[in-house]
């Protein structure tokens, strides 16, 4: 009923009052009117609120998106952010032209760029995904930060812990957010096993163990570039594995690390009969980064890691494995969600029933993006902030300065 049919029913009731009661009626109407216009009132307060909502959710702004390297980790980017209804893909930059124009026509993004600069410089643009070579993230997060972008960068954050200090700076003093990739915290197994950690089932946790072991699998390319990656295998799978040891562990501060590297096998591009990821870039000719790194990480509140990491090694098969151990419980995350209690002074081995025990690497990254796309819109904090990778920053460079020294390192 619009406000006309409401005011029509007032004059009717009013007649229908008069014909039954007569002028002694008087106060009865009276009363009658202001109920009916506290009626027609609320009905159009509602009637406005309504219009107001529709209008909101018709014209709900999504978050435009740029993508800054459009290689092979980028389809994961874009694909996650496709699925996304509160994000449009709005920019695809790589200094292959031709690759972010075939990118761009797969994921519907308007507009491409061979340059980062000029699509920082479109004002269009909300938030990014860095997913260029290792040693450009910190030089394109600044920039980014500076030109009032979000930004969600892939793990490492950058090379050095004087790059991260400089990222971390502009970070700050633009009051925009940036995530870090560590996807493995966005895990539906990580979510739940830190259910536990934190309802104290585990109770202090003082040691983790890590591994990631390839017998054959030197990717080559920019990978195999130190200049361009900043190591091998420790900064490229150990980022992962250390940072999930380190968050579940309740991210203490570093003391001392104790690391080596090795080169002994280089990128054993004479094997045949065992096929291997390759980069779009790969030349068995270059390879300037460590086959193996290991490292003892100890931390201030007395807590130790112990990690090792390949990307070839004479061994059986491939292995990656993370436990963690309390005084109470332990847990395996990889390679697949498993507990270790007491209970009853009877020791218990746990398998959750759940529908992913392991890493589900699509889902994992599509909770990393639309956590990444609810921290740009204020709805909460990233999981993975700059501080974080930062710390993380530490942790690797601190392995690789303690192999080239040949001695413990000691923080501060």
């Amino acid at each position: 009923m619009d406000d006309r049919g409401v005011l029509a029913l007032l004059r009717s009731r009013r007649a229908c009052r008069r014909r039954r009661y007569g002028n002694n009626a008087a106060a009865r109407n009276r009363t009658a009117v202001r109920h009916a216009h506290q009626h027609a009132n609320a009905r159009v307060r509602g009637l406005i609120r309504f219009a107001g909502e529709k209008g909101a959710m018709l014209t709900m702004k999504k978050v435009k998106i740029g993508v800054i390297g459009a290689g092979s980790i980028s389809d994961i980017h874009l694909g996650s952010y496709s699925r996304n209804p509160e994000v449009t893909i709005y920019a695809i930059c790589d200094l292959n032209g031709e690759r972010a124009k075939q990118k761009a026509a797969v994921y519907g993004a308007e507009h491409t760029y061979t340059d980062y600069r000029e699509l920082l410089a479109d004002p269009a643009i909300d938030a990014v995904s860095i997913c260029t070579w290792n040693n450009s993230h910190a030089e394109i997060s600044i920039a980014a930060v500076e030109a009032g972008k979000h930004v969600l960068v892939e793990k490492p954050l950058c090379k050095t812990v004087e790059e991260a200090l400089r990222v971390e700076h502009a970070v700050k003093k633009s009051g925009k957010v940036l995530q870090v990739g560590f996807v493995r915290r966005y895990g539906s197994n990580t979510d739940i096993l830190n259910r536990f950690i934190e309802a104290g089932e585990l109770g202090d946790i003082y040691y983790a163990k890590a591994t990631c072991l390839r017998r054959l699998g030197n990717p080559g390319g920019w990978f195999a570039d130190k200049e361009r990656s900043g190591g091998g295998p420790l900064i490229d799978l150990g980022v992962h594995i250390i940072d999930l040891c380190w968050y579940l562990m309740g991210k203490p501060k570093v003391k001392s690390i104790s690391g080596n590297t090795y080169n002994k096998l280089g990128n054993r591009a004479n094997i045949n009969n065992l096929s291997f990821y390759k980069a779009s870039d790969y030349d068995s000719s270059k390879n300037t980064v460590e086959d193996l790194a290991n490292a003892m990480i100890r931390f201030k509140n007395g807590a130790s890691l112990m990690v090792d990491v390949s990307f070839t090694l004479h061994a059986k098969q491939d292995e990656i494995t993370v436990k963690i151990f309390g005084d109470k419980g332990g847990a395996e995350i990889e390679p697949g969600l498993f507990i270790v209690t007491e209970k009853h002074d009877t020791i218990l081995n746990v398998t959750p029933q759940v529908d992913q025990l392991a890493f589900d690497f699509t889902n994992g990254f599509q909770n990393e993006i639309n956590h990444f796309i609810d921290s740009c819109l204020g709805r909460q904090e990233t999981r993975s902030p700059v501080e974080d990778g930062l710390e993380v920053m530490k942790m690797l460079c601190g392995i690789y300065e303690s192999a080239a020294l040949g001695k413990e390192i000691q923080f501060g």
